[in-house]
């Protein structure tokens, strides 16, 4: 994917850090597989079935940003277009 984003020029940012706290204290920090153009968090997988907890730590992420739009993408879909799912905030 992210070969292709370079070959349209597509701006992107992989595996960024975003830090987890709880009651004001470091824990660590989640991972986000991509952030496309400043705007959308995309999230990838490769399951045989999508699993509620995705759709929270999708939106776990969405918070942490602020950003509004993010994308599950589940690669192991019959058709790609079916392991689409969209969460906006």
């Amino acid at each position: 994917m992210c070969i292709e984003f370079d070959d349209a020029g597509v701006k992107y940012a992989r595996q960024v850090a975003l830090p987890a706290c709880y009651k004001g204290r470091p824990l660590g920090h989640y991972r986000v597989d991509l952030i496309v153009e400043d705007l959308v968090l995309v999230e990838v997988k490769s399951v045989e079935r999508m699993n509620p907890v995705f759709d929270a730590q999708l939106l776990t992420y969405l918070r942490l940003t602020g950003k509004r739009v993010g994308l599950l993408l589940n690669f192991n879909s019959r058709l790609l277009k079916e392991g689409i799912k969209r969460l906006i905030l």
